[in-house]
């Protein structure tokens, strides 16, 4: 009887280097939002490389990158200009503290973002994830207000949504509504007011117009807590993680007005919203509404490596500088902050923009998105459909005549889905029941049609095999 030895000799060299990475993987790798227990129960896609829409793996099998490799690339995998900007910089210097020091790419890529950022913000502070920049943020604004209130202030609280994600850092968390995701922290957690976030396909408040319901409630537990608070935290347009939920028109002005009046800071989290993913640079743009504190990652970089920032308006800035001994000091920091390859892969996508004209090319593309779902918006399983620009949703139901009927958890309908779509070659990633659409900014025409039929190829299967469960 052949033995393990023999049966691994007669693997062909390239099917041989394919397992070695799939069972190192499985026995020493801990994902993300990853229950373990059945990732080991099936086969690991491991990735090798990558070009525009595609991803190819180990096997050398190719995907279609229906996700953005997590929201976050804009201009597609090995983007040539990018390459280049990263291999110089590499040639010069990989890494240099920004604490004591500066380098030039940290420099030129605050340059441009003040240039494309949302009027007044003026100080860009660095950092290396969505979470850290959250975090800087809600740090930055509690410090504020004890600088300018004294430290006795009460005024320490910050009014944020249900169904909000900001990252997984202890303040973001705090700030954050998923209980799916949070709960279990709670007893670390500092407490905020919250007020309840839009949801329109199952309304908060029943029996009353969800559109002014929901900028009442931001108003009344503005006024009602405004001397407890001192920010206001809101993803502005749409809330990603929660499954695309989008906020009333006039949402993000109301949050401003409110900001002004009870003399709170305003603060956006762009993280997944902006670099042209609902349509403009920025989310906030398409209300004209500029945020105190802008929190910006995932697609800085295009996607390329781990860069953040916290935007902030000179007011802010100035309210820190003082003598040494005063401890005016903002006294945060990460050892890769500032990073100069990560910072010169960010300026050549944002010079990227602006080259291949990204935006003015997106609009035909969010078109061809929502034609697409319209017509699978008549499924008798789809309850919902939820688009901004290029973020999209679609809520899966047993019956669409019955929104108040969910697919149960272990129903796992949108992780199905998800393996239908990999069978096909699509990588997809769902949140829940509700199928997630965000593919790369540059993906051909034709590329997008292909995302949408195996999707909705893979939403239909799997939704009429439920039926008879």
């Amino acid at each position: 009887m052949a033995g393990p030895r023999s049966r691994r000799a007669k693997l062909s060299p390239k099917e041989a280097r394919a397992r070695r990475y799939i069972e190192s993987d499985l026995r020493n790798i801990w994902h993300p939002f990853t229950q373990m227990r059945e990732w080991e129960s099936e086969e690991p896609l491991v990735i090798e490389r990558g070009k525009g829409s595609w991803l190819y793996d180990v096997r050398g099998r190719k995907y279609l990158d229906g996700v953005s490799s997590l929201w976050c690339t804009v201009h597609g995998h090995n983007h040539p200009a990018i390459n280049r900007a990263m291999k110089r910089q590499i040639g010069r210097v990989a890494h240099s503290t920004m604490l004591g020091l500066s380098n030039a790419p940290a420099v030129d890529l605050a340059e441009k973002l003040v240039k494309i950022a949302p009027p007044g913000l003026t100080r860009v502070f660095y950092s290396d994830s969505g979470s850290t920049a959250a975090e800087i943020a809600l740090k930055m604004a509690f410090q504020y207000s004890r600088l300018m209130r004294g430290t006795d202030t009460k005024r320490t609280k910050f009014l944020t949504l249900t169904n909000a994600y900001h990252g997984d850092t202890i303040g973001s968390v705090s700030a954050g509504g998923i209980d799916l995701f949070h709960e279990i922290f709670r007893p670390m957690l500092f407490e905020t007011v919250r007020a309840k976030g839009p949801y329109r396909f199952r309304n908060p408040w029943p029996g009353e117009d969800h559109d002014r319901a929901c900028l009442r409630e931001l108003e009344e537990k503005a006024e009602k807590h405004r001397d407890e608070l001192c920010a206001i935290v809101i993803e502005p347009m749409v809330q990603g993680a929660a499954g695309m939920y989008l906020q009333p028109k006039g949402y993000l002005k109301l949050a401003r007005q409110l900001a002004d009046r009870y003399g709170l800071l305003l603060i956006f989290d762009e993280v997944a919203t902006g670099f042209g993913r609902t349509g403009t640079m920025f989310a906030c743009e398409q209300e004209g509404v500029s945020p105190d504190l802008l929190c910006i990652a995932k697609g800085l970089s295009g996607g390329y490596l781990p860069v953040a920032a916290t935007l902030a308006t000179e007011k802010i800035y100035d309210a820190f500088k003082g003598r040494y001994d005063e401890f005016k000091t903002f006294f945060h920091g990460h050892t890769f902050t500032g990073n100069p390859v990560a910072c010169a892969a960010a300026c050549a996508s944002i010079d990227l923009f602006e080259k291949e004209k990204t935006l003015a090319k997106l609009r035909s593309k969010i078109e061809q998105l929502s034609r697409r779902l319209a017509v699978i918006s008549r499924h008798p399983h789809v309850g919902d459909i939820r688009q901004a620009g290029f973020m999209a949703g679609v809520e899966l139901v047993p019956d669409r005549r019955d929104p108040a009927r969910e697919y149960l958890p272990a129903q796992r309908i949108g992780h199905r889905v998800t393996r239908f779509a990999r069978s096909k070659g699509v990588i997809t990633r769902p949140l829940g029941n509700t199928l997630i659409f965000m593919p790369p900014l540059s993906i051909k025409p034709g590329e997008l049609d292909l995302l949408c039929d195996i999707v909705f190829e893979g939403l239909d299967r799997v939704t009429r095999e439920a039926e008879g469960e």
